[in-house]
């Protein structure tokens, strides 16, 4: 394929993947974290990415599935296979042939009074190898080099010691192989008196990831209201002398002190916010656990309706507790924070996150016929660390949802200042 025509198809691929994703150059160049300029040379075809790493996240981002993907890393790998000139290979200078008038001389010298013995070319001292190839070895080979004594064979030495030069790195060879497996299968194995020289480690041992805070930090609230004004709480305890419903900002707190469980429905929402501006959090993903499962509660329903306003819903997803391996599904949100309501599209994992670009996520988690417990696990990854970071309800407690089907809901009437069902207000249901 011409260079031109390799990235030109490549180039295409990735404009198609951006106008299936709807997003601007800037809002899909923050969460690849990279320019739009930069973007739009790709997408242009004016340059090719030095790595797929960046065309790994824009195809997720932008919906490929499998087959979308391994396409587009084979375009990837013929453009840039064109954009790189092709090394021309050198010629192999022909190997000089032996003179027959010097086979005598050879003789001769062999008598010689003070003949050179050959063993003295093993004895030497190593040659210093330029620095790029020392700049270039692994860590763990840098405690090695005190193993092998003798430098590697080159092409100037004589056909004599041609051997001897190729046992010698042979020997170097299954010494470093040896050594490689030591460090591989156990790191960190103290060396033995046979060693000639203890390693010197380069870098102190690594501390588990575990260990290390992740590098976001997020909070989760459970007590979010549909459109800032519905929802459904249980309640150990009947409408009689049950006092009014709280305001919304008030709902934690009205909630722990009535020990009240969300009922049908939980919306959780978690914002995320990086620690670094310039190092980028990739969300990977969001998984259900559920925990816990049991009969629903048979306490009282109370609806906490108190007047909606406007709400922006970004992030939304969708879980139904009753499966029984719940997943976190996209879903389309809205505002209704202007003169005319918009959709959200949709918008799946992976997202990235920086200290300068947060993101929220609404998750809204459903049962009908089940009292479930269950927590949010959230997958990340950054500059080569990876996690699972568990969400729950405060405290290490998972989120509680039981379901209400089949029962009355109580609203409240502010005129009787009582808890009313809709037979008792003259409503259906």
């Amino acid at each position: 394929m011409p260079k031109d025509a390799a990235v030109e198809e490549f180039s295409a691929r990735l404009r198609a993947l951006k106008a299936r994703g709807g997003r601007s150059y800037e809002a899909l160049g923050r969460r690849l974290n990279v320019s739009a300029s930069t973007l739009h040379r790709y997408c242009s075809g004016a340059t090719v990415p030095e790595r797929f790493t960046v065309i790994d996240r824009m195809a997720r981002l932008c919906g490929a599935d499998e087959d979308e993907h391994r396409n587009l890393e084979e375009l990837w790998t013929r453009a840039d296979r064109s954009r790189r000139p092709i090394p021309q290979e050198r010629e192999p200078e022909p190997e000089p042939e032996p003179d027959p008038q010097s086979e005598p001389e050879v003789q001769e010298s062999e008598h010689a009074p003070e003949p050179e013995p050959e063993v003295q070319e093993c004895e030497r001292a190593p040659e210093p190898q330029p620095e790029e190839q020392e700049s270039e070895r692994a860590p763990e080979l840098a405690a090695l080099d005190t193993l092998t004594t003798a430098p590697a064979p080159r092409a100037a030495r004589s056909r004599s010691r041609s051997w001897r030069g190729a046992l010698v790195a042979g020997a170097g060879a299954a010494v470093v192989a040896l050594a490689l497996v030591l460090v591989l299968v156990r790191p960190g194995l103290p060396t033995g008196p046979e060693a000639t020289a203890p390693p010197t480690p380069t870098t102190p041992p690594s501390t588990p990831a575990e260990s290390a805070p992740p590098p976001f930090t997020w909070t989760a609230d459970s007590q979010v209201w549909q459109d800032g004004c519905g929802h459904v709480y249980l309640v150990d305890r009947g409408p009689r002398g049950f006092g009014p419903p709280p305001p919304p900002g008030d709902a934690a707190t009205w909630a722990g002190a009535k020990a009240a469980v969300h009922g049908g429905e939980t919306r959780v929402r978690i914002s995320l916010q990086g620690r670094s501006p310039s190092s980028a959090v990739v969300l990977q993903a969001l998984h259900v656990r559920v925990v816990g499962r049991a009969q629903p509660l048979p306490w009282t329903a109370y609806r906490m309706d108190n007047g909606c306003g406007g709400a922006v819903t970004p992030r939304h997803f969708a879980v139904d507790l009753d499966r029984p391996r719940p997943l976190a599904r996209p879903v389309d949100g809205y505002d209704a924070s202007g003169a005319e309501g918009r959709t959200i599209p949709a918008v799946s994992f992976p997202y990235a996150v920086t200290s300068a670009d947060p993101e929220e996520l609404l998750v809204t988690a459903r049962t009908a016929g089940c009292d479930c417990r269950w927590y949010l696990e959230l997958v990340w990854s950054s500059e080569g660390r990876t996690g699972t970071v568990r969400i729950g309800d405060g405290g290490g407690k998972p989120f509680r949802t039981s379901g209400i089907e089949g029962r009355p809901v109580h609203e409240y009437d502010p005129v009787g200042r009582r808890w009313i069902t809709g037979a008792d207000s003259g409503q259906s249901g």
